[in-house]
């Protein structure tokens, strides 16, 4: 029998409902049922995940670390930053070890640490641990600097390059989509295993009805209005103008019901002033938006709180489209959690859904970043035909099956994890 390992999961969180924490959680489901143990260190966890390690520098909303983060993107080059840098980065690398000590850690897992420098020193001290002590890791990429035009101007590029990723460092690399694989491979000629992201459709997700229609109640939106969800983080990239411009013209199609967007991530990552942006927006347009991070949460974590706490099954459950405008993304978690719940989609074709999501053959809306007369017609026509609805979904649930299943990413794990024990 193969010795079981010690896997150990490390981000800047491993919390909430961003797509690195998410894709985190189902790779640990994965791999701790093929018996091996799981432990969690990152700056904030959930209450109820696996077993783990708060390292508060770890996280990248720290002052220290989003001080760093400023000074590196938007500063000038200074002997102060690169001291302060060297200062976090040895309380990481202190925290790392312990970490590894303490879950007696046989392979470490970096999930998205060296790919995105959102915590500079953390990807020092990850790069120069892995380095000392030569511990096992996998880098899994969601995406990288070089994907995000934020990133570009920087002020020590030579830190960018030797950590975000480290690629003369012993790590197998991870990337989730042809398109990242092919960048890291041109700009630093290390190649990587494709994970896409995936979600377990073996198994049905439970019927939410009675817990939508009183999500539905607490938001004050009646059972015949129309509810548009934009189950994303509030960040430009996401494209959320392209849903406000959806919903108000929608509306003169569709009357007497009234159309509501409801978003379910909260704003903040990065920066609050694209959240008023687009509060503005609706009030021009006089969109129905409703901000509702406050009601809607992770699975399963209790609010401590009245009113309760929904989650992101409940918020699906209760949309009648979801919208998915993203200008960019990684992958797309969105977009599989809405083929799962069974839900019509109107997505735009970013980079990575052209190559890797595109292809598989899903029936959707799609739009090329911008509401045209058509699309919106195809929107108010869809939402009068449960029918047309359901084969759509139903075909849409069979096609994600075949292709990004927890069978597809167990498959590739397993393969990985042989190299390791």
């Amino acid at each position: 029998m193969s010795r079981m390992l010690n896997v150990g999961f490390l981000s800047t969180r491993l919390s909430g409902t961003d797509g690195v924490s998410l894709e985190a959680a189902k790779w640990a489901d994965l791999i701790s049922r093929m018996g091996h143990s799981i432990a969690y260190c990152a700056g904030e966890l959930d209450a109820n995940g696996p077993e783990g390690m708060i390292v508060e520098q770890m996280h990248f909303r720290h002052p220290e670390v989003r001080a760093i983060h400023d000074m590196a993107f938007r500063g000038a080059g200074s002997h102060e930053l690169r001291t302060r840098i060297d200062r976090v980065a040895s309380v990481l690398q202190g925290a790392i070890r312990q970490f590894v000590r303490r879950f007696s850690i046989d392979l470490l897992v970096a999930e998205n640490v060296l790919a995105i420098p959102m915590n500079i020193p953390l990807g020092v001290a990850l790069r120069d641990e892995i380095g000392r002590s030569g511990c096992p890791t996998i880098a899994h990429h969601h995406d990288f600097a070089w994907e995000r035009e934020r990133f570009a101007t920087c002020v020590i590029p030579d830190i960018l390059d030797a950590c975000f990723p480290p690629c003369a460092a012993p790590i197998k690399h991870v990337t989730i989509s042809t398109l990242a694989r092919q960048g890291l491979l041109a700009r630093c000629g290390v190649d990587s295993v494709i994970v896409p992201n995936v979600l377990d459709f073996a198994q049905e997700p439970p019927n939410r009805r009675s817990r939508s229609n009183d999500l539905r109640s607490e938001l004050g939106v009646d059972q015949s209005d129309i509810v548009l969800l934009q189950p994303t983080r509030v960040v430009p990239r996401k494209g959320i103008e392209l849903a406000i411009e959806l919903a108000g013209r929608l509306e003169s199609l569709v009357r007497p019901r009234p159309v509501h967007l409801l978003i379910s991530h909260a704003a903040g990552d990065e920066g609050m002033e694209y959240s008023t942006i687009l509060r503005d927006m609706a009030d021009v347009a006089s969109v129905q938006l409703t901000m509702a991070d406050d009601l809607v949460g992770p699975s399963g974590e209790p609010s401590g709180r009245r009113p309760p706490l929904f989650d992101l099954q409940d918020a699906y459950a209760c949309a009648d489209l979801v919208t998915y405008p993203s200008l960019i993304e990684g992958f797309g978690n969105a977009f599989l959690e809405a083929i799962y719940y069974r839900r019509p989609i109107l997505v735009n074709r970013y980079p990575v859904y052209i190559s890797d999501i595109e292809p598989c053959g899903f029936d959707v809306i799609a739009i090329d970043e911008s509401i045209d007369d058509h699309t919106v017609e195809a929107v108010a026509k869809l939402l009068d035909s449960p029918n047309h609805v359901s084969q759509m979904t139903d075909h849409n649930y069979s096609v994600a099956s075949k292709c990004f299943s927890y069978k597809v990413a167990s498959a590739r794990l397993q393969g990985l994890l042989e190299g390791f024990l």
